[in-house]
């Protein structure tokens, strides 16, 4: 099991299917608490049975349907590594589960999709943004969110300046000295030079090592325009700004050596220097959408806005944290019949124009209700 990505999330809104079953559980990292994960995913079992069989299913079929659910309910090893969350999605072809690094309420749906409305701040909302973390001996890249961090591995790059100095041009004629810092998990920190120690031919050095994994990072990130943090010490920072190319390179940087600290604490350290990049966006979106209220391009009623969605109408949707409607989209009719309750064969409404929404390149932003406008759980605003 792993966490979340983008491309998952991408995959998750593709799939369709007579039945999908989605399962959002509270989970816990440690503790005696982990037991309560467990039952929690056996109570959603029980509600899941009877919610199969009021769409149709016969109890063996359903039985079956189940069984690797069934089976995680009976892991020991698999509630031991736990986060704050789980997700799981069940269909005849697909079984998905994904450790979230975020709290999430109990929630069982049944449709002919994935609900993912939950997994939007941790995918949309929560910052996705990466540092690069330097040094002469190791290079290492990470991806974040607020809640979240893993490693990335960069293929085709040195991960020391010793190995960088192996695709340098052989006719320089270059010699290593190791000085062996002290303390347990030091590392041999390497010289290099051509003709003598001159402070420049080491700055040289480096910025060719640099610029080789300049290189590797725009393959990987080629299609990204997520802001990219610099941690290192100053020197080898002003070299790297030098070597860059990627559009993004954040301004902020963590000063310090990152070769003693973990991912997650370069991921804490990190946060409080991108955070305001994700709400300038949501900021600019939400100035962008003022001037035309009024104007025959704004929506606020879900009714209206599920069938604009699949139309593919809405430029940029604006939803308040928390919020549901059941009902139906009648896809002949193109209109939505409300349900105060759920109703065998419902769909959640709002998770319904989320994923449209995107599926059709629109945006969508999930916050408080007070910052959306007039107030209302939803705004949207059309393209046309």
């Amino acid at each position: 099991m792993s966490l979340l990505s983008e491309d998952d999330f991408k995959s998750l809104m593709n799939i369709s299917d007579q039945l999908c079953l989605s399962l959002y559980v509270r989970t816990y990292r440690a503790g005696t608490e982990t037991r309560q994960g467990r039952i929690r995913l056996k109570n959603q079992l029980q509600q899941a049975e009877d919610r199969l069989m009021q769409n149709g299913m016969r109890r063996p079929d359903v039985q079956l349907f189940l069984a690797p659910l069934e089976e995680l309910v009976l892991n020991n090893q698999f509630w031991q590594n736990q986060r704050d969350g789980l997700a799981i999605f069940l269909s005849k072809d697909t079984f998905n589960y994904y450790y979230l690094p975020f709290e999430v309420e109990d929630f069982l749906f049944v449709g002919q999709h994935f609900h993912v409305k939950p997994l939007l701040p941790f995918i949309l909302g929560d910052g996705q943004f990466y540092v690069l973390a330097l040094s002469q001996n190791d290079v290492r890249l990470f991806a974040c969110s607020r809640s979240s961090v893993r490693e990335i591995e960069i293929e085709k790059i040195p991960h020391s300046l010793a190995e960088a100095m192996q695709y340098d041009d052989p006719q320089r004629q270059l010699q290593q000295h190791s000085n062996t810092l002290q303390g347990t998990n030091s590392k041999a920190a390497a010289i290099f030079h051509g003709h003598g120690s001159d402070p420049d031919d080491q700055k040289d050095n480096i910025l060719r090592y640099f610029r080789l994994i300049d290189r590797g990072l725009l393959d990987l990130l080629r299609q990204k325009k997520a802001p990219l943090v610099l941690m290192g010490v100053d020197f080898l920072l002003s070299i790297y700004r030098e070597a860059n190319t990627y559009a993004y390179l954040a301004e902020e940087v963590i000063p310090g050596n990152p070769e003693e600290l973990s991912a997650e604490d370069i991921q804490t350290l990190a946060w409080p220097l991108v955070e305001h990049y994700f709400h300038k966006a949501e900021q600019e979106a939400l100035t962008y959408y003022g001037p035309f209220q009024g104007t025959g391009r704004t929506m606020k009623e879900i009714a209206d806005v599920v069938p604009a969605s699949y139309n593919g109408q809405i430029e940029i949707l604006f939803l308040a944290d928390g919020q549901q409607q059941w009902g139906i989209y009648d896809f002949v009719q193109n209109t939505v019949r409300i349900h105060p309750q759920p109703e065998p064969g419902d769909d959640e409404l709002y998770d319904l124009a989320v994923r449209q929404t995107i599926l059709n390149g629109g945006s969508v932003y999930i916050m408080d209700q007070a910052k959306i406008p007039e107030g209302e759980n939803l705004a949207a605003l059309l393209r046309y």
